[in-house]
């Protein structure tokens, strides 16, 4: 492209006039053309100009509308878009060089830019004439007009918002000229717009007629983009006029919009327009005062936030089927936003005034786009099928989404609420979760928002001030009210899913399901109650005892006892009598509470018979370690029964269990049960039973209880052995102590308590501060407290604990800084632990091991050595009496014949 040279002499604009003056505009037609031919033909820019102005504003006006393209348009637009495309070339290139002791250039860039002005005044007064001709204006009148106005306002546009980098620091010597040149393109665009509502196509146009109003579409969209930062004003009108106009000519030019390039501008938009509100509600909440311009700025954004949010849904709504290739972006930006809007931990701290004006303003609008895309299948496979793939960030605006999605699907047709509350059926289907599994998914993926925990407004009734509570609530209650309208042909899903987030690994989701299924069982009628608690029951008998997940379960069934009729409960005792064995790893987990009254003394009483006969049976036999489970069973089964229903005890009974179960102290070595998991929960059910009966143990029981408490904290043994240790410690502040057994009882507990307060696990040292705490309420043996406490430091911790101080204070931004960090690496460590289960199911089994049998020879040479080492005991033992720990060391060795025996027998 050739360079505009600067003309030192320009023929005056008096006598270009003069010279069209001459050719007489009485003849129109035969002056017309020629000066078309000097317009095209000319050499001079300034001349051009002048041409120009003349033919627009003379001849133009002379011209009847259905000959203006032909005899005008058609001849004088091309010359004038390249006349500009010049000006705007020079302009680009030339402005970098510029500077302010280059006067000859800078006149040349002022010259190029008001003759830019010019052109488009021209233009603009053209268009203007043409709209007060008639009320309708057809395309075919116009054709040339659309391209040609559009890309001389999008280039227009486009420079004055590169103008800062084009012109840097010389910008001051051009602004004048640049904003006169901003408000001929906002001028030129107006009345465009106005022109373009005129124009009629017919609904039996030719492809290029639908061609040039599609095309003009996506200019104004090109525009748009080229605006959002300079005038917000003209950014909004110019997405007004292109919804109109998308509507206005919707069954022409549906199948030629870029439907995605639409809405992909208006989601940027939004975003871009949002994050400015956020960023001055931030500002304002920092400074602590609120500016009246500041406040205005806020203001307008969020109408303008409002406004793009009306556009995006009135857009969807219309071109729905058009917008399969949009819903992944659809779904970000909804998750986008949310995850930048309080309460979520990635939002920027602002006022609640401003939180509420944002949410009452924009959120409100942006929501009612949810509606027009629940029947829309391939949003719904987006939003339920790319739940792992989500950034941290977008879980909690992903459970929120979905909770929406939950309050309102009621209203919708039977066969979309069955899309949503179905996972995928065929395998050529993109693969999905149900609605509720997508939920409970989703929900895993938020313990930080969980934990906090973050605040949502309550549903709340008419006229009622609202009410923040937690997400944990929030999502159980919108959960409990979906459920009302579920259909009935939808329930065997939801049990589905409930039952798989009882069985999963987490605990928060197990909960959840737990609250669920409760409401579910108040909710609906007896009968069902009564089918699910029958059926969790078979469930925990049929799972093996020690699997975490019949702990989950039994919590759930426990639960469910309570909201059982009368009728339904003596049908479960029934059907899982207490008084058979087998039965009590089911009765294990339940309350006697929950029962009538007649029907607990029932049970009270068949419990204490089987747990009894089972522990006993078991001591008095060759206390295999096989065995054991069962007897944990019994224990824990006792141990419920003494806490939900301890009163229906006799006090020969409680004699009777305080004896037996003190008989397992005997059996329990310390070096056993440091590494054995059975003997351990043992233990631990002991000591809980012994806490329980802790008024009525004799001064001569609690020394054996503390002698091997303290034997097995030189062990070091597991968390779970020393929380059941520190269990029973709390409680030895009730018994009164006679006075010669006080200085054996005291000293261990001394002992104990200063041990564990110096523990390095926080857990348990925390755990011993409370239990100490609650010792110390309860003893009367006061001079003990000191010995206790044998460090500073142990003794500042307690003392702060009493009086509640907080070690560190944690402001809320580092605090939620900090459940973000805990949220990435537990996302990694399950992502990890998946993987590791995956590869252990598809890898190779382990090679079999060689086969080997052991001889005669070596059975009987291993014999032979333990023989001789029995001897070498009888013999020391003739020299002198045995250590302490002697008889326990005997006590394992006679557990591990009697386990040899039992192998062999």
């Amino acid at each position: 492209m050739s360079q505009v040279e600067p003309e030192t002499l320009p023929p005056p604009l008096s006598e270009v006039e003069g010279r069209a003056s001459e050719l007489g505009l009485g003849q129109l037609p035969t002056a017309l053309p020629r000066l078309i031919s000097m317009y095209q033909t000319s050499d001079s820019w300034t001349q051009r100009i002048g041409v120009l102005r003349i033919l627009t504003e003379q001849f133009l006006p002379r011209i009847n509308l259905s000959e203006l393209e032909q005899a005008f348009f058609s001849k004088i637009l091309p010359k004038t878009v390249q006349l500009f495309d010049l000006l705007i070339y020079e302009l680009s290139h030339q402005a970098t060089s510029v500077t302010s002791h280059n006067v000859e250039l800078r006149e040349t860039l002022r010259n190029h830019l008001q003759t830019l002005v010019h052109v488009l005044e021209a233009l603009t007064g053209s268009v203007r004439h043409i709209c007060t001709v008639q009320d309708v204006v057809p395309l075919e009148h116009v054709y040339s007009l659309p391209s040609s106005i559009l890309h001389v306002i999008k280039n227009t546009f486009v420079h004055c918002k590169n103008s800062e980098s084009l012109y840097s620091e010389c910008l001051h010597l051009f602004s004048d000229l640049l904003q006169s040149l901003f408000k001929a393109a906002y001028a030129l665009q107006k009345q465009f717009m106005e022109l373009l509502e005129m124009v009629s196509v017919n609904s039996c146009a030719a492809e290029d007629s639908i061609a040039i109003i599609a095309s003009a579409v996506h200019t104004l969209l090109e525009i748009c983009s080229a605006i959002s930062s300079i005038d917000h004003a003209l950014h909004a009108n110019t997405w007004k006029f292109i919804i109109r106009q998308s509507l206005k000519h919707k069954s022409l030019i549906k199948n030629s919009l870029k439907h995605s390039d639409i809405l992909s501008g208006l989601c940027e938009d939004i975003l871009f327009s949002f994050q400015s509100c956020l960023q001055l509600a931030e500002q304002m909440k920092r400074s602590g005062t609120e500016e009246s311009i500041d406040c205005k700025l806020f203001q307008r954004t969020v109408k303008l936030c409002r406004f793009l949010a009306n556009s995006l849904v009135h857009y969807t709504k219309e071109f729905t089927p058009f917008l399969a290739d949009s819903c992944c972006q659809l779904h970000q930006t909804y998750l986008q936003i949310y995850s930048k809007f309080p309460p979520s931990l990635y939002a920027p701290a602002i006022s609640k005034s401003h939180q509420d004006e944002i949410a009452r303003e924009f959120l409100v609008t942006l929501d009612s786009l949810l509606p027009h895309l629940l029947s829309f299948r391939p949003f719904l496979e987006v939003a339920l099928s790319k739940i792992s793939e989500l950034s941290p960030e977008l879980h909690f605006p992903q459970c929120r989404l979905l909770l929406s999605v939950m309050d309102k699907l009621p209203s919708q047709p039977q066969d979309v609420q069955a899309l949503w509350n179905t996972g995928s059926q065929l395998p050529e289907e993109i693969p999905r979760v149900s609605l509720f599994a997508a939920l409970f998914l989703s929900l895993q993926q938020c313990p930080g928002e969980l934990f906090l925990p973050v605040s949502l407004p309550a549903a709340m009734g008419t006229g009622q001030a609202e009410d923040l509570v937690t997400f944990y609530h929030y999502v159980c209650v919108h959960l409990c009210a979906f459920i009302t309208s579920l259909s009935v042909s939808h329930f065997h899903l939801l049990e589905c899913s409930l039952l798989e987030a009882v069985l999963g690994s987490n605990t928060i989701t197990a909960l959840l399901a737990m609250d669920v299924w409760c409401f579910l069982a108040r909710y609906g009628r007896a009968d069902l109650c009564a089918h699910h608690a029958f059926i969790i029951a078979h469930l925990i008998k049929a799972c093996p005892a020690e699997h975490f997940q019949v702990s989950l379960l039994g919590v759930l069934l426990r639960r469910l006892l309570f909201l059982m009729t009368a009728d339904h409960q003596v049908r479960f005792t029934q059907q899982f009598p207490s008084r058979v064995t087998e039965n009590l790893i089911l009765w294990q987990h339940l309350s006697l509470q929950a029962l009538i009254p007649p029907l607990r003394q029932q049970v009270a009483h068949e419990l204490f018979v089987a747990g009894f006969a089972q522990c006993q049976e078991w001591l008095s036999s060759k206390r295999s370690l096989e065995e054991l489970p069962q007897v944990n069973t019994a224990l824990s089964a006792l141990l419920s029964l003494c806490q939900t229903a301890g009163k229906s005890l006799e006090v020969g009974q409680q004699t009777a269990l305080v004896g037996i179960v003190g008989q397992f102290l005997v059996v329990l070595p310390a070096t056993q049960v440091s590494s054995l998991p059975f003997l351990q929960q043992t233990f631990s059910l002991v000591l809980r039973l012994m806490q329980f009966f802790i008024q009525i143990l004799e001064p001569q029981l609690l020394i054996q209880i503390l002698t091997l408490q303290t034997s097995l904290l030189q062990l070091n043994p597991p968390d779970h052995v020393l929380t059941a240790i520190l269990d029973f410690l709390s409680s030895m502040g009730v018994p009164i102590i006679p006075p010669e057994f006080q200085e054996q009882i005291l000293s261990k507990l001394s002992y104990l308590f200063s041990s564990l307060l110096a523990n390095s696990s926080w857990l348990i040292h925390q755990h011993a501060i409370e239990a100490f705490t609650q010792f110390a309420q309860e003893t009367s043996h006061e001079a003990i407290l000191s010995q206790c406490l044998n460090s500073e430091e142990i003794k500042s911790k307690v003392v702060g604990f009493l009086s509640k101080t907080r070690l560190v204070e944690e402001s809320a931004e580092a605090r939620a800084e900090r459940m973000k960090e805990e949220n990435v690496r537990l996302k990694c460590h399950l992502r990890e632990a998946t993987a590791d289960r995956q590869r252990s199911l598809t890898s190779e089994p382990s090679p079999k091991r060689t086969c080997y049998s052991a001889s005669e020879e070596q059975y009987k040479s291993a014999i032979d050595a333990a023989g001789r080492t029995l001897e070498v005991l009888k013999a020391l033992l003739q020299k002198g009496p045995p250590p302490i720990w002697f008889a326990n060391k005997l006590e394992t060795l006679q557990m591990t014949l009697n386990s040899l025996k039992n192998s062999i027998s």
